[in-house]
């Protein structure tokens, strides 16, 4: 038996499309985190699993929460803004069928205001998104989790999962803000620190690794766009986390 699990909030852009491609599964489970659009509503036609919840803890936990309402055996976790495509279908129900694995890599591959982008380190980009449900669970990582395997082998698909990230750049200012916040957060909870200098340089550093070392100029207009806008978050990053060291060194 396989679920799926989608967390969502104010997804509707997405969400119908992104349930039309997980039909082939014998359970859908959607955990809305209190969306003011009508989320909740296009996904009733797919699944009559959906579940609410009050507050938001982070997307690890929040996604733990969803894990812990399912039954399948097998798990697929997806976000709203992507899309199984028929063949990754096929090798996701074929995988299943074995017992070699007890999870298994999905390479992504991901849009950046209306280009795939090829290179940029955004691909190849393997996630674990397919596991068996007594032996993973997500990270609680405020962003950025991943599924954690606690015992068995990690297999390899090769149809890539689809990732509809940015559609505009008005969606990546507003995800670099809120990435940025939360990612300071965690560094600042592991005990990190920063300042002007650091922000500046890790910034600078993001630029040149996405642009030069992992060869972002060969997605053209939007291998730069994706640098500059990978500086920026990490810059932010950086910058919150030292008003964040600053703040608690006040408090003390």
């Amino acid at each position: 038996m396989l679920s799926i699990l989608i967390i969502t909030k104010n997804a509707a852009a997405h969400i119908t499309d992104c349930l039309s491609t997980v039909t082939f599964a014998d359970e859908i489970i959607v955990l809305d985190a209190g969306s003011t659009d009508n989320t909740r509503e296009l996904c009733g036609p797919f699944t009559t699993q959906i579940f609410t919840s009050s507050d938001w803890p982070g997307f690890g936990r929040q996604k733990n929460r969803a894990l812990s309402c399912a039954h399948g055996d097998w798990i697929l976790s997806i976000d709203a803004d992507e899309r199984i495509t028929p063949a990754l279908r096929e090798e996701i129900q074929q995988a299943i069928q074995q017992n070699t694995y007890t999870a298994f890599r999905l390479p992504r591959l991901s849009r950046y205001c209306g280009r795939w982008i090829k290179h940029s380190g955004w691909q190849p980009d393997y996630v674990i998104r397919l596991f068996r449900r007594n032996c993973g669970r997500f990270s609680d990582d405020l962003v950025h989790e991943q599924v954690q395997i606690s015992q068995g082998q990690i297999g390899t698909l090769t149809n890539p999962l689809l990732h509809y990230s940015f559609n505009s750049l008005e969606e990546v200012l507003e995800k670099v803000n809120h990435y940025s916040s939360a990612s300071a957060q965690m560094l600042h909870a592991k005990g990190h620190t920063s300042s002007l200098t650091k922000a500046i340089l890790h910034g600078l550093w993001a630029f040149l690794r996405t642009y030069l070392i992992r060869r972002g100029f060969l997605d053209g207009r939007e291998g730069f766009l994706l640098a500059v806008s990978n500086a920026e978050g990490t810059y932010y990053r950086y910058l919150k986390l030292m008003y964040l060291q600053e703040h608690a060194q006040s408090q003390q």
